[in-house]
């Protein structure tokens, strides 16, 4: 029996001002008036390894997504692809081992960002690989010139880690400025639902629709099977609506289809099965050696700490669902540190892509409302495995994209749903609280749409001078939702009549007053502490 516990609801605080009273796993959640928390039994060895292989199968679609995107536009042919896929895959088992070991020790999936594509796009389209005529030869600079960048833009986020700068800086947040930030992690992702569900909505539909009713429905109809309809309903609806899929591929429904819609309906497109070989292990400077370019790094520099704050978000989310308490800030700060480490291994192997905190697993752990780290372990044992077994990885890698858009239709927004309930601890009767959250969300919207809208239609970003990486620099940091709300409600928290009394409780920020310092409370040995009593070699504070 693994020692992990499920909240069945997550705490609410309503008890005096003095802060919330929290407990341990595997005690209830309590505030000191109210406290009506249900807790279901711990997960079997068996049940964690299918939790496992369910957090394996929600991070797969966004590992596959980019590198089909990137990778042709490299030059790359279909075992580019596979190969591409295979190290990104790998590359995600180690950093999700390090961070839930070593990092912030949550169970947390460390998975490929699309924060890093745009200025991946803008290696791709530099003059400097334009005249190369061999598309093979194409991809093998480009990818070198991309892991140069990485390596360049890992320091970054391991400076700002382990150095504590990130602690500084997080222990200003407030509920307020928060919930902006956690919100738009998940719903700032709102692209990647429905719209490519829409690309094969006879394929993505029934897969949203099959997984409410198996997580929300079912496990209230039929009481006997509740828990398992509750945790697995991810490996009960793929493979009812991959059989279907596959049906409708044999039976020759898109024969005559457009070969845009073969390509995100049939399950023989994606080119993995057979461009992926049998064994392999992905190995460091596996595409050559690394090539450097300035503009290239301050670029892929300015994606790394738009992920650091992407992330900043994502693991408040994972510690709210993980039912933790509040990450400290010191630990935030060593998960980003690790983070930096897992870009570093990106940019060393040649994934393409830079790494950062899993949206639709935190989400996935709103679902299962299981928070255990062993389970994210086992996870990242099946990236390892599945990985290196080439072949048997490229059959679950050949899902159609739709089928994950639909699970990201309902993972994005409970990881967003998270930051709206930070909401409960700011008085929202203030008009202070009215304006940060409508005024940073709204920014958070308005602003990437103007820069995306802008890009679509000129082919280039509305900040356009001569010098390509500042340019890049920019865009890349205004098309980012959460990073943009974030941002705002950050400066308008800690600026606006911050020092006043009846400020301070408005925004929330005595609730969290505890959790500031790692040694204030007595539970964060338990959720956060570094294993083999690393912690006497590097303490947090």
């Amino acid at each position: 029996m693994l020692s992990a516990f499920l909240c069945r609801e997550l705490p609410l605080c309503v008890g005096s001002e003095e802060g919330c009273q929290w407990q341990a796993l595997p005690s209830p959640v309590q505030c000191e008036e109210t406290a009506t928390r249900t807790w279901d039994l711990p997960v079997t060895g068996t049940e964690a390894v299918l939790l496992g292989f369910q957090h394996y199968l929600v991070m797969l679609g966004t590992t596959v997504i980019i590198p089909t995107a990137l990778v042709p536009q490299m030059g790359g042919n279909n075992e580019d692809k596979a190969v591409v896929i295979q190290t990104l895959l790998f590359v995600a088992g180690i950093n999700t081992l390090l961070q839930s070991f070593f990092g912030t020790r949550l169970p947390a999936v460390i998975g490929g960002s699309y924060t890093f594509v745009l200025p991946t796009i803008s290696i791709i389209l530099a003059g400097r690989y334009a005249n190369e005529p061999n598309p093979h030869t194409k991809f093998l600079r480009i990818m070198r010139g991309t892991q140069g960048a990485l390596i360049v833009a890992s320091a970054l986020q391991i400076i700002v880690g382990f150095s504590g700068l990130w602690r500084n800086v997080a222990r200003y947040l407030s509920p307020l400025s928060a919930a902006p930030l956690v919100a738009l992690v998940g719903f700032g992702l709102y692209e990647l639902g429905f719209p490519s569900v829409a690309k094969c909505v006879e394929i993505g539909l029934p897969e949203l629709i099959l997984l409410v009713i198996f997580a929300m429905y079912l496990p209230h109809t039929v009481h006997v099977l509740k828990s398992i309809f509750d945790r697995f309903a991810v490996l009960f609806t793929i493979p009812i609506v991959w059989l279907y899929a596959y049906l409708l591929t044999v039976g020759g429904a898109y024969r005559n289809a457009p070969p845009k819609t073969q390509f995100h309906c049939r399950t023989d497109r994606s080119g993995l099965i057979g461009g992926a070989p049998w064994i392999r292990v992905p190995y460091p400077f596996q595409w050559g050696a690394p090539t450097f370019d300035a503009g290239e790094a301050f670029a892929m520099m300015a994606a790394a700490f738009v992920a650091l704050v992407e992330s900043t978000g994502a693991f408040i989310a994972v510690s709210r669902y993980a039912s933790a308490t509040p990450i400290p800030p010191s630990v935030l700060s060593r998960g980003i540190g690790w983070q930096g480490i897992g870009i570093l291994l990106d940019g060393l192997f040649g994934t393409g892509n830079g790494s950062s905190v899993s949206v639709e697993n935190a989400g996935l752990l709103a679902l299962t409302r299981v928070g255990s780290r062993r389970v994210v372990q086992i996870s990242a044992g099946f990236m390892i495995f599945f990985s290196i077994l080439g072949k048997f990885g490229a059959v679950f890698a050949s899902i159609p994209a739709p089928i994950f858009a639909a699970l990201y239709c309902i993972f994005f927004a409970y990881a967003g749903s998270a930051g709206f309930g930070f909401l409960q601890f700011c008085n929202l009767n203030s008009f202070r609280t009215k304006f940060i959250l409508g005024f940073s969300v709204f920014m958070g919207l308005s602003v990437p749409q103007y820069f995306n809208e802008y890009t679509s239609v000129a082919g280039y970003g509305p900040v356009h001078t001569h010098s390509r990486w500042f340019n890049d620099i920019v865009n890349v940091i205004f098309s980012s939702k959460a990073f943009v709300a974030g941002f705002v409600a950050y400066l308008l928290d800690n600026t606006i009549h911050r020092h006043e009394s009846s400020v301070r409780k408005d925004r929330g920020y005595h609730w969290w007053d505890k959790f500031r310092s790692y040694r204030t409370d007595t539970r964060s040995e338990e959720f956060y502490s570094l294993p083999f009593n690393l912690n006497k070699f590097f303490p947090s504070v």
